[in-house]
């Protein structure tokens, strides 16, 4: 079996990838693929991470795991989502960007070490990623968020570099955040690993938040006109309705944070987009883009 694991990150598709796939789980299990519920995996697969303490699962554990999982053992492919993979919200920020991702990643895919594994991971420009994460911590002042950490000097390049040193045999699919709208079909496919000729159902959902109504309705009718395959010629229908139509409180992040100037956010975009190329150069790492 093969086991994709997609990592999330935090404040990023905040589990629409998951709702599509398992809105289309029946057509999805006719090519072999599981996409079991995440209330089926998550807690079982920590618990069981905590009680190896970085020891490889036995056989016996595997199977016992696989079959808490799956509703029947003929999958080929096993698709497992879950954005605390690499650390939960509050373990974000340790003086770095998810300072134990390489040590989690290979916690998880140690449970079944017999079966073949991939990762897939979307990142965020830092500017807009940490104000959101910052959301979602409790009770928590910035100060201490952000505590032994400089903004500016975030990388996603060393967390995705961390994760291969000590899983060299992992290859990782990566994709931006902010590019999503425009290549969220082939993020489906490229986690699914469904069959070129089939078509997912219901995969809209982020575009019909972006858009107005009407909107929506004109783009869907263009996209159904369409001619299946012409990856080019959707995104610019997609990118020409945005532009026309995007709702601007849904593309536009305001950031109120201690100390936060736009200076900084032009240094932090600018960093950003140094990083994809780094990102783009790592040995096992494929980046979908527009």
């Amino acid at each position: 079996m093969h086991i994709v694991y997609h990592l999330g990150a935090h404040c990023t598709d905040e589990e629409r990838l998951l709702r599509c796939l398992l809105k289309n789980r029946d057509l999805l299990a006719a090519e072999g693929i599981a996409v079991p519920g995440p209330a089926r995996y998550r807690t079982l697969l920590r618990d069981a991470v905590a009680a190896l303490d970085g020891a490889e699962a036995p056989p016996a554990l595997q199977a016992d795991l696989l079959a808490r999982i799956l509703d029947h053992d003929r999958a080929e492919r096993l698709v497992l989502s879950w954005d605390s993979f690499l650390g939960f919200p509050q373990w974000v920020l340790r003086g770095a960007l998810y300072p134990a991702a390489a040590e989690r990643v290979r916690g998880f895919t140690r449970l079944f070490p017999d079966h073949e594994a991939e990762l897939h991971l979307a990142i965020r420009n830092p500017a807009s990623f940490l104000p959101a994460l910052f959301e979602k911590q409790r009770g928590r002042s910035y100060a201490a968020f952000i505590e032994g950490c400089e903004p500016a000097a975030l990388r996603w390049s060393d967390v995705v570099a961390g994760i291969r040193a000590l899983n060299p045999e992992l290859p990782i699919t990566l994709w931006c955040d902010e590019d999503r709208p425009l290549i969220w079909p082939e993020v489906l496919a490229s986690v699914a690993g469904h069959s070129a000729g089939l078509e997912l159902e219901q995969t809209d959902e982020l575009l019909a938040e972006l858009l107005p109504p009407e909107a929506m309705a004109a783009l869907r009718r263009a996209l159904a006109e369409h001619p299946a395959g012409d990856v080019e010629g959707r995104r610019r229908l997609v990118s020409a309705s945005l532009k026309a139509a995007a709702l601007p409180e849904r593309l536009e992040m305001e950031v109120d944070l201690p100390g936060w100037t736009e200076a900084l956010i032009t240094t932090m975009t600018a960093g950003y987009e140094t990083d994809l190329a780094r990102i783009a150069r790592l040995p096992g790492v494929t980046v979908l883009a527009p």
